[in-house]
């Protein structure tokens, strides 16, 4: 018994150590707000429910301002619901003894409601809990602050810099704001109260969407898929529609619900230098207007085909670089596609006509050269050791001679074709595959598209001179020896009957059933490769001529002119290019018999032995004739060997990285 009195003395005498330590403490602490215990949603709610008639304070400026009711039912269903309103309304206190229920501290200076300050605390609050990944949706607020604070609404208004043009509570009804999840009933009805809900401020522009094929859709059909204002320009991260960003951007948005449209537009030359990031072409809003688009058929349409002219002239109005459209702009078909023949018959037959071009010459002469490859190669590694050539008595007498192929002006020709070719590549791939990843470093670096248009042009005219220099040679010479020249001659590059049967002679070789064939001063290939470029040289140059005087010919051509001659132009330069990187390298450069390099085009002769073996029924010839002698030069010296071989790697490296690029970009676009 003594010893439990003497431990309730001892603990009593403990508990009373402590309490008077911790008065000091229970002094320091803030004691509870009892003015904020009292003001729970309720008792806010029983005056601002918007029952009890108007509630009006003083305003900064002296007048009644009139506050904000709070409807209970709409409060209850949104995000807020579980916030006592002074969280938000933080000046708020109780004041007991006026005859209001609370009154403003007048010590404390009035507070605006803070939404980016509290949602931002939470965020970092949550980031220091760990406890951010289990918060996607604060995130996203957090985003989208920052979003806004970049952007058109977040800046000073003119008529008032203390003010924004617009801030979060001008879009959300902070006190029953509550975005439903997609694909649910209340998000369609959410979705279409925007445009509303935006033309409480942006009163002209509701006016003219109201009126258009989008806003009669959403407002009036009720269709939650058509345009709102959000789709074009973005919730939060609102932009001035002059700037670069959203000219882009809103091209792109565009195609989300018109992709079929936006895939032919990027097809064209608008569409291409919009792809890569200029804004100077013509965009979907410059055609078909922005707030105020119509359907095509109606008569007050933009791009109605009574119209289409005038719209057409809003940028090619004859100032500056662009002139007058002509009346053929109005037929112009900036969504034509090859893919429908009744609607666009001319896009269609000329998309095909290329097509089996394309088809037709790749299937041919690259079976053509894995066949030759296959067999020149197992046909070397057969002989291995052996000598390559059969000597004769006219190659040991003429030991070390070579045979003079191409004069100067030949070569030179050559030369400039090939430069003029691959400066013509590089200037007009980045058109060409405008959303592969090296387009737009590529154009950057040629200067832009104004550049890079001059360049390429200047390149066509260079390439253009060298084809008609050559016409004009080749007729002067024919001219000079009329009486002479035999168009089906072995001199003459006039395809004839004997080249299909040397073809016929190469394939038997290929699959080992005859002998290699012999050929005369050109084989069969070789014409080829001439008489091509006559066939390019008409499809790309009148094309692009086509295209670089566009006021011209639409002054006498109707519309569709010009999606064809971008077809022929566009795939003819796409064969052209990977032609002569493939096919005309391997048969020049790469076979086994040449590789790794053939020179003759940069030094003008080969040796006598190599004569023999390439063109062995001319050297039989001349050899009969006497003739021979004639042709034999000097091999050439070994520093000019050396500069011929460096030119040639060179302009071979230009050629096989341009045809990565393409390639690159062919792969890309499909």
């Amino acid at each position: 018994m003594m010893r439990l009195k003497s431990s309730l003395l001892l603990g009593g005498l403990a508990w009373l150590l402590g309490a008077c330590l911790s008065l000091p403490a229970l002094a320091a602490s803030p004691a509870p707000d009892a003015t904020l215990s009292k003001l729970d949603n309720a008792t806010c709610l029983s005056c601002h429910d918007g029952k009890k008639g108007k509630l009006e304070i003083a305003g900064a400026d002296g007048k009644a301002r009139e506050l904000h009711a709070v409807m209970p039912d709409k409060f209850g269903q949104s995000v807020h619901a579980n916030m006592r309103c002074v969280a938000c309304h933080t000046d708020i206190r109780d004041n007991a003894e006026t005859a209001n229920a609370h009154a403003k501290d007048p010590a404390l200076k009035p507070a605006k409601v803070d939404c980016a300050g509290c949602h931002q605390q939470l965020w970092e609050d949550a980031q220091k809990a760990g406890t951010a990944q289990t918060k996607p949706r604060l995130e996203r607020v957090v985003k989208n602050i920052e979003a806004y604070k970049a952007s058109f609404h977040a800046r000073p208004n003119a008529d008032d810099k203390t003010k924004p043009n617009a801030s979060c509570d001008n879009c959300h009804d902070t006190h029953s704001f509550n975005v439903p999840a997609k694909n649910t009933p209340q998000h369609d009805q959410w979705r279409l109260g925007i445009a509303n809900n935006c033309g409480s401020c942006h009163e002209d522009q509701l006016d003219d969407y109201s009126g258009s094929i989008h806003g009669k859709e959403v407002l009036e059909k009720k269709n939650v898929k058509a345009a709102v204002c959000t789709d074009c320009h973005s919730t939060h991260a609102i932009t001035s529609s002059s700037v670069d960003p959203f000219k882009l951007a809103v091209t792109e948005q565009c195609g989300t619900c018109h992709e079929a449209n936006l895939k032919t537009y990027m097809g064209t030359y608008h569409g291409q230098i919009s792809k890569l990031g200029y804004t100077y072409t013509a965009k979907c809003y410059d055609c078909h207007g922005s707030h105020k688009i119509l359907k095509a058929d109606d008569p007050k349409s933009m791009v109605h085909i009574n119209n289409r002219l005038k719209t057409c002239q809003s940028c090619h109005s004859g100032k500056q670089e662009l002139a007058l459209a002509p009346a053929g702009f109005a037929t112009y078909q900036p969504h034509g596609h090859a893919g429908d023949f009744d609607k666009y018959p001319q896009i269609w037959v000329s998309w095909q006509i290329m097509l089996q071009l394309l088809i037709g010459t790749f299937a041919f002469f690259w079976l053509h050269t894995l066949l030759w490859f296959y067999r020149e190669f197992k046909e070397r590694r057969e002989k291995a050791g052996q000598p390559h050539i059969k000597m004769d008595n006219i190659l040991e007498k003429y030991k070390g001679k070579h045979v003079r192929r191409f004069s100067p002006i030949w070569r030179l020709a050559h030369v400039t074709f090939a430069l003029s070719l691959m400066v013509l590549t590089l200037t007009g791939i980045p058109l060409f595959y405008p959303g592969s990843p090296w387009a737009v470093p590529l154009m950057t670096a040629l200067g832009g598209p104004h550049t890079a248009g001059i360049i390429h042009r200047t390149s066509a005219v260079f390439f253009a001179g060298v084809f008609f220099w050559h016409l004009f040679y080749i007729a002067w010479r024919i001219a000079k020896n009329w009486s002479n020249f035999k168009f089906f001659g072995p001199e003459s590059l006039v395809p004839n009957l004997q080249d299909g049967k040397d073809m016929l002679a190469m394939f038997k070789w290929f699959f080992g059933m005859g002998p290699r064939p012999k050929f005369e001063r050109w084989t069969y290939w070789e014409k080829f490769d001439y008489w091509a470029p006559f066939w390019g040289m008409t499809i790309i140059g009148v094309s692009g001529l086509i295209m670089w005087l566009p006021n011209v010919f639409g002054a006498f051509l109707p519309g569709w002119v010009f999606n064809v001659a971008a077809i022929f132009h566009a795939e003819e330069a796409f064969l052209a290019v990977v032609f002569l990187f493939t096919v005309h390298f391997f048969n020049n450069h790469f076979r086994p018999d040449k590789f790794p390099v053939e020179v003759v085009m940069f030094t003008g002769t080969f040796s006598l032995e190599e004569f023999k073996h390439e063109h062995a029924l001319e050297y039989e010839r001349l050899v009969k004739s006497g003739e021979l002698e004639k042709y034999l030069v000097d091999a050439p010296s070994p520093a000019k060997l050396t500069a011929a071989k460096a030119l040639a790697f060179v302009l071979i490296a230009c050629g096989l990285t341009l045809l990565t690029l393409v390639g690159i970009g062919f792969f890309t676009s499909l």
